[in-house]
């Protein structure tokens, strides 16, 4: 069993992985009617986000890591966590991913979501285990490290507030693999 935390490739690759197969298989049992709904407890204290603005924050997130990479293969700057913002303003940063997919459809996101996600796993098989953790990257972080802090460790995270969701909603999957729902339209 690996640890909670990766500790290298092979580790950062099965926690991507996992994260994403589960609130994946929450995402698809989510009637599309629900998913603009607020009522998920958003990034900024005291704000709640819905369902498709939780896909933007995590398809927002790993874009960044897929930008980092790439600029800084490139030689480029990069302006960590993104251009205008300071780690400290993180919740604004998750407003900005909400309004850059708010006009998208919930089928549209998950698809981003599962795009986004499968550019980062091969990211990680292209990557030596000592270009992931035998260096720092960023920081006192390697690139391992950041990647985890911006796919896994959000996934978990954000795959608690949708179960709550869910719970809240009366969403579950039914015997028959159907979506149900105790609250009607």
């Amino acid at each position: 069993m690996t640890s909670s935390v990766p500790k290298n490739k092979q580790e950062l690759h099965q926690a991507i992985t996992v994260a994403y197969e589960k609130i994946i298989a929450d995402y698809l049992s989510i009637p599309e009617k629900y998913s603009r709904y607020p009522g998920v407890e958003g990034n900024v204290k005291a704000t709640e986000i819905s369902i498709c603005d939780t896909l933007a924050y995590l398809i927002g997130w790993g874009k960044l890591v897929l930008k980092w990479h790439r600029r800084k293969s490139a030689g480029k700057k990069v302006d960590f966590p993104e251009t205008g913002y300071k780690w400290n303003e993180l919740g604004k940063l998750a407003q900005t991913f909400h309004t850059q997919y708010q006009k998208w459809t919930y089928s549209d996101l998950v698809a981003e979501f599962q795009t986004t996600t499968s550019d980062l796993l091969s990211l990680v098989e292209t990557l030596s285990n000592d270009t992931l953790y035998g260096v720092c990257w960023y920081d006192k972080y390697t690139l391992g490290k950041m990647i985890q802090f911006n796919t896994s460790s959000p996934m978990k995270n954000m795959r608690a507030k949708i179960r709550k969701f869910k719970k809240n909603n009366n969403i579950y999957p039914s015997s028959t693999g159907i979506i149900s729902s105790n609250n009607q339209e």
